[in-house]
């Protein structure tokens, strides 16, 4: 009788298993896509290098002032305020106004929105009020293109919505000279010092 010969159990060369993750790796790294639109749509100002020093004189009505201290406590028009839910509906009324309460602004045109903060204003309370802000000239964009705040709000997160372009128009509204009856004017002003 024959012995049976013990086989070798055959083996799997590994040595290039390093070089295929190390690629598969590079083509993920390249082909993935990260999406950064995210944070704050805000214009910036320009360098103050190129500013041109100018004396603007802008009618006391037509400003609407809130400011946030440190201790992110509300003065919305030289008074106290708790919610910062009511402010939308003040902004509202302030800028559409259109001269008839001598208190408020002449016309949406010239109605300007001023935020002010201290140092030590968190972004939470910055964000919230802004929020409100641009919620209030949302409001009226909605109303006057005649669509629900939901639809609203849908196609202005949705910046590559082909509709958000006509809507806007329709909303802000388009004097003869061209520019919107309805600008969105938010005057963010430089903080103040804690304490000062």
């Amino acid at each position: 009788m024959m012995q049976k010969k013990e086989r070798d159990t055959p083996e799997i060369n590994s040595s290039s298993m390093a070089d295929i993750a190390f690629l598969l790796l590079i083509f993920f790294l390249v082909t993935t896509t990260i999406a950064n639109d995210r944070g704050l749509f805000l214009l910036l100002p320009p360098d103050p290098d190129q500013l041109i020093d100018q004396d603007i004189k802008i009618p006391e009505r037509n400003l609407f002032k809130i400011q946030i201290n440190s201790e992110d406590a509300l003065l919305v028009e030289n008074q106290p305020m708790t919610d910062v839910e009511e402010l939308k509906e003040m902004i509202h009324e302030f800028i559409m106004n259109r001269g008839v309460d001598p208190n408020l602004s002449d016309s949406p045109k010239d109605a300007i929105v001023s935020l002010k903060t201290d140092r030590g204003t968190t972004q939470k309370r910055f964000i919230e009020v802004l929020d409100q802000i641009k919620g209030a000239y949302h409001d009226i964009y909605a109303e006057r293109a005649g669509v629900t705040n939901k639809r609203w709000r849908e196609i202005a997160a949705d910046h590559k919505d082909p509709e958000i372009d006509r809507l806007y128009e329709i909303g802000r509204g388009v004097l003869p000279d061209g520019k919107p009856e309805i600008p969105m004017n938010i005057s963010i002003a430089e903080p103040t010092k804690i304490g000062g």
